[in-house]
C-alpha cells in the first residue's frame, strides 16, 4: 500500500511545489562562457539572412544558454526570441547551471545552425588572436546592435537585460581584472578548440598563480575601492586551477541549480544529477561559500538518496547551524525567518531517524520540534509534529488511531487540508488492516478526493489513487485495481510540469506499476509484466529509495514461475533474495519451498514462526495464508479432519476483513477436504459460492485449480449414480478449460495431472483418439519431470 508518510517531509526551500534558494554573498560576474554567449547574441541580432528554421532553433536555445534569470520572477519580462516554456525542451546539459565549455557550446549551437557556430568560432578566434584592445572594443560596441530601431531584441527584453547586466559587471572590473579575464578567455578558447597558431604554447601555459589578485598592489587597491567592486565580478577568473577549472556559480546560477536539483529530487530522482556528480557540484559550491545553508540542505537530500545516514545527518545539522550563523535568531517568533526553518529542520531530523528506524532519536527530535513550535505558537508546525508522532507510533507497532483522529480534527480546525487528507489516508490504511468494511473506506477516500481536487493537491491525488488500487487488490477485486491503476497512469498532473519532468517517478506510480506487473503475471502475460518491470528499473534505479518495491515485485514473479515449473532450486534462490527485502514474505516462501520438497517437518516449524510474527493483527493476509499452508501440510499425512478447524478459522477471518480472494481460496481448500472425506456433493455445493469470484477476479492458477477441483467432484458424483455418461462428458469439458489455464502459466506438474485425468475419462467414454493424445502428452510431461513432484491426491 502506498505510504502516506513521505509527503510529510518538509522542504524549507519549497513552497507549494516551488523551490526557493538564496545564495548569500555570491555575486554575478563576467566569464569567458558569458562572453561567448554575448558574441552569439550579437551575431544573431546582426544576421538578417538566416534561415527561418535555424532562427527558430536558436531562439529556443537562447534562454537556457544564458542561465541567468531562471531563479527570478519572469512573468513581467518580455522576450522577443523565446517563449518561457521553451526552457523545458532544452537538452539536459544546456540547463545544468555551471558554465559550458566552448566545445559544448559550439556543438550545441551547431545542432541548430552550423553556419552560426562557425561564425561564433571565428569571432572568438579573432578576439583571442589579437590583443586586449579587441575585447575592450567588443564591450564598447556591445549596446549598439540592441539600440537600433529595427533590432529584434530591445534593452528591456531578457536578452537586453542579460547584455546590460554583463556590461555593468565588466565596467566594474579593474585593469588587472580585465587583463586576467582576457587571459581566461584565451585559455577557454584553447581548451575548447584544441589549441591554435596565434600564440606560442609556452605563453598559453603561463603560470596561473601570477594572475591571482593576492599581491600587494591589489590588496592596497581593495582598501581604496569598495569591496564588492574588486572581489565579486572577477572571483571566478582569479580562482582558476590548472588541474580542475572549477568556477564558483553566480547568485542566479546557484539559485537555478539548487531549484532544479531540489525539484527533481522531489518529483523525478532519475532525471536529477547522479548522486556523486551532484555531491561534487555541491562541494564546489560550499568551497566558495561554506555558510551556504541551502546547499547543505540539498546535500542532505542527496545523501538520503543513497541511504547514507552519516552524511545526511551531518548535512542536516550543518544546515541549521548555518541558519544561526547567517541570521538573527530573534526572528523565531514570526511566521517566517530562521526560527521557522529551525523548527522544520528539527522535524526533518525526526523524519530522517524514522526512515532509518531510529525511533528513540526520532522521538527526541520530535520533542525538540514541538518545544520550539510551542514557544513560537506555530500551529502548522505543531500539526506536522502530530502527524509524525502518530506515524512514529504506527511504525513502532502501537495503536495510533486516536492520535490520527486528533490530528485530522486539529488540521481541519486550522484549515490545513493537506494534513487533514494525510490523516484520513492514514486512518484508511489502518482501517483496511483492522477489518473495516470496504464501503466505509472507499467513502472516506472519496471525500478526501473532493478535498484534493478542490485545493489542487496533485501529490495527494496520486497517493489516494495508489491507495485505492492497493485496497481493491487486497479485497481481491483485480479488475477494479487495474482500472484505478490505469486512471493514475493516464492522469494529467495538476502541478506545473518543469524541467521536462512528467510527474511519474514518485512512490504512488511505483506502487501501481508493481501492482500491474503482478496482475499481468498472474494472467500469464509474462512479456507485458517484464516490460513493466523494465520500465520500473529505468525510472527507479537500484540506488533510489523506491527501488525496493519493484525488486520485491520482480522476485515474487520469478519465484511463482519457478514454483509452477517445478524448479525448486531456482525458487530457493529467489526466496533467499526475498528474505533480504521482507522477512515475513521470505519466511512464507521458504515454507512453500520446503513443503514442495516434501520436508514437511521443517516447513511446519517455519510456519509456526511466521504465525507468531502475524499474531499482532497487522498482517491479516499473511495469517490466513499461514493457516491455508498449514492445512495443506495436514493433507500430506491424510489428516483432512484436522485441517477443517484451521480452514474454518481462516474463512471466518477472511470474511471479517472482507478479503474476497482469500475467502474464495479458503473455500476451495474446504471443498477439497470434503471431497477427500467422501462428500463430493457438499464440495460441489460450496464450490458454487466461490466460482463466480474466482472466474471474475482470480488469477489463471486460481481458475485452473478451481476448475480442476470441480472436475474431480463431477467425476466423484458420476461414480455415485445418476446419468454417468453426461457427468463424465461435463468433467471432460471442464478439464479441457483447466488445461488451457495451466498451459498458459507453464504449470507442467498440474498439466500432467490434468492430462492423466483426461486420458482416463476418454478411455471410459470410448474416445480412443483423444485418449491416446492425452496419454502421449502425459507421458512426455512425466518424462520431463522424471516422475517427481507431489502426489496429485494430496494437492488442491
Amino acid at each position: 500500500m502506498a505510504s502516506v508518510h513521505e509527503s510529510l517531509y518538509f522542504n524549507p526551500m519549497m513552497t507549494n511545489g516551488v523551490v526557493h534558494a538564496n545564495v548569500f554573498g555570491i555575486k554575478d560576474w563576467v566569464t569567458p562562457y558569458k562572453i561567448s554567449v554575448l558574441v552569439l547574441l550579437v551575431e544573431m541580432v546582426k544576421s538578417k539572412r538566416m534561415a527561418l528554421i535555424e532562427r527558430r532553433r536558436l531562439n529556443k536555445l537562447i534562454l537556457p544558454l544564458q542561465q541567468l534569470y531562471y531563479g527570478a520572477n519572469r512573468s513581467n519580462t518580455k522576450h522577443p526570441f523565446v517563449q518561457l516554456g521553451d526552457e523545458r525542451k532544452a537538452p539536459r546539459a544546456r540547463r545544468k547551471g555551471p558554465d559550458l565549455t566552448l566545445s559544448q557550446l559550439l556543438k550545441t549551437v551547431e545542432e541548430c545552425s552550423p553556419k552560426m557556430a562557425a561564425t561564433l568560432k571565428i569571432k572568438l578566434r579573432d578576439m583571442v588572436a589579437g590583443n586586449l584592445r579587441d575585447m575592450e572594443s567588443f564591450f564598447d560596441t556591445l549596446p549598439n546592435p540592441f539600440s537600433e530601431s529595427e533590432s529584434e531584441a530591445s534593452k528591456t527584453s531578457v536578452v537586453g537585460l542579460f547584455m546590460r547586466h554583463m556590461l555593468l559587471a565588466y565596467n566594474k572590473l579593474s585593469f588587472s581584472q580585465v587583463y586576467k579575464l582576457y587571459i581566461a578567455l584565451q585559455h577557454y578558447y584553447v581548451a575548447g578548440t584544441g589549441g591554435g597558431t596565434w600564440r606560442a604554447t609556452a605563453d598559453v601555459d603561463m603560470d596561473l598563480n601570477e594572475m591571482e589578485l593576492t599581491g600587494t598592489e591589489d590588496a592596497a587597491g581593495a582598501k581604496a575601492e569598495k569591496e564588492d567592486l574588486d572581489t565579486g565580478p572577477m572571483q571566478e577568473a582569479e580562482l582558476i586551477d590548472e588541474s580542475q577549472r572549477r568556477c564558483p556559480l553566480s547568485q542566479k546560477q546557484a539559485e537555478y541549480f539548487l531549484v532544479r536539483q531540489a525539484y527533481l529530487l522531489k518529483t523525478d530522482e532519475n532525471k536529477a544529477l547522479k548522486a556523486a556528480a551532484l555531491q561534487e557540484e555541491l562541494n564546489n559550491m560550499l568551497k566558495f561559500n561554506p555558510d551556504f545553508a541551502e546547499a547543505h540542505y540539498v546535500t542532505y537530500l542527496n545523501s538520503m538518496r543513497v541511504q547514507d545516514i552519516y552524511t545526511s545527518t551531518h548535512s542536516l545539522l550543518h544546515y541549521f547551524d548555518r541558519l544561526i550563523l547567517t541570521g538573527s535568531d530573534g526572528k523565531s517568533n514570526g511566521d517566517e525567518g530562521y526560527g521557522r526553518s529551525l523548527r522544520y529542520a528539527a522535524l526533518n531530523l525526526a523524519a530522517l531517524h524514522c526512515r532509518f528506524a531510529h525511533y528513540q532519536q526520532a522521538e527526541l527530535a520530535l520533542q525538540e520540534a514541538i518545544r520550539i513550535a510551542q514557544e513560537s505558537s506555530d500551529h502548522v508546525c505543531l500539526q506536522h509534529c502530530l502527524s509524525w508522532l502518530y506515524t512514529l507510533e504506527h511504525m513502532k507497532g502501537s495503536d495510533s488511531s486516536v492520535l490520527t483522529e486528533d490530528s485530522v480534527k486539529m488540521a481541519a480546525h486550522f484549515c490545513l487540508p493537506y494534513l487533514a487528507s494525510l490523516g484520513i489516508q492514514s486512518l484508511v490504511q489502518q482501517g483496511a488492516t483492522g477489518g473495516k468494511t470496504a464501503n466505509k473506506l472507499m467513502d472516506a477516500l472519496k471525500d478526501t478526493d473532493i478535498l484534493h481536487w478542490k485545493h489542487s493537491l496533485s501529490e495527494l491525488i496520486d497517493i489516494s489513487l495508489a491507495q485505492t488500487t492497493s485496497l481493491w487488490r487486497m479485497y481481491g477485486k483485480s479488475t477494479m485495481a487495474q482500472q484505478q491503476a490505469q486512471l493514475l497512469l493516464n492522469m494529467n498532473s495538476l502541478e506545473q510540469v518543469n524541467y521536462g519532468v512528467q510527474q511519474n517517478n514518485t512512490e504512488p506510480f511505483a506502487v501501481v506499476l508493481c501492482h500491474l506487473a503482478e496482475l499481468h503475471a498472474q494472467q500469464g502475460l509474462f512479456g507485458a509484466a517484464s516490460e513493466i518491470l523494465t520500465h520500473l528499473k529505468q525510472q527507479f534505479p537500484p540506488h533510489t529509495q523506491h527501488a525496493k518495491l519493484w525488486m520485491l515485485c520482480d522476485l515474487k514473479i520469478q519465484f511463482e514461475r519457478a514454483m509452477n515449473d517445478g524448479k525448486y532450486h531456482q525458487a530457493e534462490a529467489h526466496m533467499t533474495a526475498i528474505s533480504a527485502l521482507s522477512e515475513t514474505e521470505g519466511l512464507y516462501r521458504k515454507a512453500l519451498v520446503l513443503k514442495a520438497q516434501n520436508r514437511s517437518g521443517e516447513a511446519y516449524g517455519v510456519l509456526q514462526r511466521l504465525q507468531a510474527l502475524s499474531e499482532d493483527g497487522r498482517s491479516t493476509e499473511m495469517a490466513i495464508r499461514v493457516m491455508l499452508t498449514t492445512a495443506e501440510l495436514h493433507w500430506e499425512s491424510s489428516s483432512f479432519t484436522t485441517a477443517l478447524p484451521l480452514l474454518l478459522r481462516a474463512l471466518a477471518l477472511a470474511r471479517q476483513h472482507h478479503l474476497q480472494a482469500l475467502a474464495s481460496e479458503t473455500i476451495l481448500h474446504l471443498a477439497f477436504s470434503q471431497l477427500m472425506l467422501g462428500v463430493p456433493e457438499q464440495a460441489l455445493n460450496i464450490l458454487q459460492e466461490a466460482m463466480e469470484a474466482v472466474l471474475a477476479h482470480g488469477s489463471l492458477l486460481d481458475k485452473g485449480r478451481a476448475l480442476l477441483l470441480v472436475a474431480k467432484c463431477q467425476m466423484a458424483v458420476a461414480d455415485g449414480g445418476g446419468d454417468r455418461h453426461a457427468a463424465l462428458e461435463l468433467a471432460v469439458h471442464t478439464l479441457d478449460e483447466t488445461a488451457s489455464y495451466f498451459s498458459r502459466l507453464g504449470c507442467r506438474e498440474r498439466l500432467r495431472e490434468v492430462h492423466y485425468l483426461q486420458a482416463r475419462l476418454h478411455h471410459l467414454l470410448g474416445h480412443h483418439p483423444q485418449r491416446n493424445k492425452c496419454a502421449m502428452l502425459f507421458r512426455m510431461l512425466d518424462q520431463e519431470l522424471q516422475g517427481g513432484g507431489t502426489q496429485p491426491v494430496t494437492r488442491l
